[in-house]
């Protein structure tokens, strides 16, 4: 994966917003370059209005982070803006990252207003790597929640990730692809994602196939010969019942072919679908599939089930790889402590007369609690970073907007989620296998309860604050000026 990795790599360093430049010479100027900040990332709702998102993007913030350098071309463009100090330019030149990182892994589910990412680092370089990790984790957790959304929504049934053509930019499908085999698709038709990160690629035939022949027939004929191993044929390119479904009976029993699969692009796909089941059986053909694609989402594949449809797997393309339906992942990056020379710690908070966007302070650690006897995920606990839990004894835990609501937990088990990935500048933690990240995904939202999986009106999951930083948070909201 590594090789694959630095195949495509590409130089990201001044990917940013230009206001990351302007406060770093700032702070060099009036003497806060060494100031050791706290930022997180979180974000404030789930797209869709669902129960929860997935976190995804990590493995590309490390390679970000590794090869962060500014080249003697990024400087002279930096100096012709005529409004940064050579001190800050020559300080560019041997700018790295020496700072702490760290993040939930890929694939965990995630509730809004937790730390997905904590950074620890001089205020310069704090700053200066908010766009990358706002744009690569919004990105990838975006698609990764929309795709699990559609995976549960076809019950077992294999997606197929149609997208690339859609995707808004190269990364927008190439990255896309890698999100959305993390939640559960079970291959791409992106061809590059499975060479750099091994996420199975496939296909069979366009429309423009059968349009090359003379007749369908032909076309289908001549793909079987060529590829006789459980072939797919594209029969909506005339008509379905009439044209494409019989041709390809036809094409299958010639070439003994009792596995392949017929795709569905057009129409009625529940109609279709239960006559092309009905025709395939009373042609012995019973062993063959079918599938179905044509601007599918969670919602249109749940109900063409409901409604009896014989659709054996999907292929899903715009509105999975765009999130269509919900097209902003808004996390947000937000500077939470500073450290002082002792080393203590600052809280700040940031506030507004939208209750949403009021931050919660300090450097945090964030606990999921499981139920020992069912498995299941019950709430996460946002503590201050020298807080711990103790599973061995009760804990009770309580809303943070409606304080009279607890709940005790006895038999529990607590989790941090947060990992270290860097500590002082040097990389502690190895980027899991795409197909490692895909199976942890998997089983973690097996962990939630089905009530906080619903497409509608979920289950609100509880993300509560410890006493100790609620305190924190409301002392501050108090006195702050």
């Amino acid at each position: 994966m590594a090789t694959a990795r630095n195949f495509w790599y590409e130089n990201y360093t001044m990917l940013f917003d230009f206001y990351e430049m302007t406060m770093g010479n700032g702070y060099l100027l009036c003497g806060k370059k060494d100031q050791i900040c706290y930022f997180d990332m979180f974000f404030r709702s789930v797209p869709d209005g669902g129960g929860f998102a997935i976190a995804a993007g990590l493995e590309q913030v490390i390679d970000y982070i590794e090869n962060l350098h500014f080249s003697d071309a990024d400087i002279n463009f930096l100096r012709s803006k005529k409004c940064f100090s050579e001190e800050f330019l020559s300080y560019l030149r041997t700018f790295k990252f020496t700072g702490d990182i760290w993040a939930v892994p890929e694939g965990t589910p995630i509730f809004p207003g937790e730390p997905i990412i904590t950074v620890r680092a001089p205020a310069i370089e704090a700053q200066f790597i908010e766009t990358y990790i706002l744009l690569t984790v919004n990105h990838q957790s975006l698609v990764a929640t929309k795709s699990n959304r559609i995976v549960r929504s076809a019950q077992g049934r294999p997606v197929f990730e149609f997208g690339s053509r859609r995707a808004q930019g190269t990364s927008g499908a190439i990255l896309g692809a890698r999100a959305s085999y993390i939640a559960g698709c079970s291959s791409t038709a992106c061809t590059i994602s499975e060479e750099l990160y091994g996420v199975p690629a496939g296909g069979t035939m366009a429309h423009s196939w059968v349009q090359m022949f003379d007749s369908e027939y032909e076309a289908f004929d001549t793909y079987c010969s060529i590829y006789p191993n459980a072939p797919t044929l594209l029969v909506d390119t005339y008509n379905v019942l009439k044209s494409g479904v019989p041709n390809a009976i036809k094409v299958f029993q010639k070439h003994g072919i009792t596995n392949g699969a017929l795709r569905i692009d057009s129409g009625d796909i529940t109609y279709l679908s239960k006559k092309v089941r009905k025709m395939l059986d009373e042609a012995g053909l019973t062993g063959c599939r079918i599938t179905a694609s044509n601007s599918l989402d969670e919602y249109i594949i749940r109900d063409i089930l409901l409604q009896g449809a014989k659709i054996d797997s999907f292929g899903v393309g715009e509105r999975l790889i765009t999130s269509k339906s919900s097209p902003v992942f808004g996390g947000v990056y937000k500077l939470v402590a500073v450290e002082n020379p002792d080393g203590s710690i600052l809280p700040k908070i940031k506030i507004s007369e939208n209750p949403a966007k009021i931050t919660t302070p300090h450097f945090k650690k964030v606990y999921r609690l499981f139920d020992r006897e069912s498995g299941k995920a019950e709430a996460d606990l946002i503590c201050v970073h020298d807080e711990t839990v103790d599973d061995s004894q009760s804990l009770t835990i309580f809303d943070p907007y409606y304080t009279w609501k607890t709940k005790t937990f006895t038999n529990y088990k607590a989790v941090e989620l947060l990992r270290p990935i860097f500590l002082n500048g040097k990389r502690v933690y190895d980027s899991p296998a795409t197909e490692d990240i895909r199976n942890y995904c998997l089983a973690q939202i097996d962990s939630l309860w089905d009530e906080v999986k619903r497409f509608e009106n979920p289950h609100n999951y509880y993300v509560d604050l410890s006493e100790k930083l609620w305190n924190i948070k409301h002392d501050l909201l108090k006195h702050k000026k």
